[in-house]
C-alpha cells in the first residue's frame, strides 16, 4: 500500500512537474529516489511538496520543485561530468546533481547553511560531493562541465563562462526582480557560447554578486 508521503510525492510529479514539460524519465525517477522532505527544515515539513519556494533562513530558499526538475533536465548531466554548484542551500539540488554526475563541488557562503547541507548529505552517503564553505560569487577555481547558480545575478559574471569546458552547460537566473530569465548557456567551443531562455521567474539574489553600473536620471 502506498504511503501518504509517496502519494503526495507522486502528485507533485504529476501535477506540478510533468505539466512544466519535464518529461525525461531519468529526471522523474530521480525525484522519486532522492527524498525531498529529508532536506527540508523541520519547521517547514508541511511545505516539502508544495509548488512554492521554501525559506531556509539567511535570505536563502529552496527552489520550487518544478524549477529544480526543469534545471536538471535542461543541463543533460552525464556520468562523466564535474559540476560546480554555487549555493548549497539545503543540499537537495546538490543530491540530485550528484546522482547524475561524476563529481559535484558545492560552495556555500553561509556557515549555518553549509552545516545544514553537510548534515543532510551525510545521511545519504553522497561520496562524490565536495562541500566548500566560501564565497563563489566571483567564481571558484577549476574548470567544469556543468555550473549551476542557485541565486540570481543581475548580469552573468564572465568568470563563470571562462570556467566552462568546451561543451559545458551553465544554468543561471539572470535579471532584476520581479522578472528574471532562467537561461541555459552552452560553451560550444572555447570563447563561444549560445544561450536559451528556458522560462521566466524570480529568485533571491546570489550573495556578494557584482552589481553592474546603473544610470540614474
Amino acid at each position: 500500500m502506498i504511503s501518504n508521503t509517496e502519494l503526495t510525492r507522486n502528485n507533485m510529479i504529476e501535477q506540478q512537474i510533468r505539466p512544466w514539460d519535464v518529461l525525461d524519465m531519468r529526471v522523474l525517477d530521480l525525484l522519486k529516489k532522492v527524498k525531498r522532505e529529508q532536506f527540508v527544515p523541520p519547521t517547514r515539513q508541511a511545505m516539502a511538496f508544495m509548488d512554492t519556494e521554501i525559506p531556509l533562513g539567511h535570505d536563502a530558499f529552496m527552489w520550487q520543485p518544478k524549477m529544480e526538475a526543469r534545471a536538471i533536465q535542461a543541463l543533460k548531466i552525464k556520468s562523466s561530468d564535474h559540476v560546480l554548484e554555487v549555493g548549497s542551500g539545503s543540499g537537495y539540488l546538490t543530491a540530485l546533481l550528484s546522482r547524475l554526475a561524476a563529481q559535484v563541488t558545492s560552495v556555500e557562503i553561509v556557515p549555518e547553511l553549509h552545516a545544514f547541507a553537510e548534515k543532510n548529505l551525510a545521511v545519504h552517503h553522497m561520496g562524490n560531493v565536495t562541500l566548500e564553505l566560501g564565497d563563489a560569487a566571483q567564481g571558484w577555481p577549476g574548470s567544469y562541465d556543468v555550473i549551476v547558480l542557485t541565486g540570481s545575478v543581475p548580469t552573468l559574471p564572465e568568470v563563470f563562462l571562462n570556467s566552462l569546458k568546451a561543451g559545458g552547460r551553465l544554468f543561471a537566473v539572470i535579471g532584476d526582480a520581479p522578472l528574471m530569465q532562467a537561461k541555459l548557456i552552452t560553451c560550444t567551443q572555447p570563447g563561444t557560447y549560445t544561450d536559451i531562455t528556458l522560462f521566466e521567474t524570480s529568485v533571491a539574489p546570489l550573495q556578494h554578486v557584482l552589481q553592474p553600473e546603473r544610470f540614474e536620471f
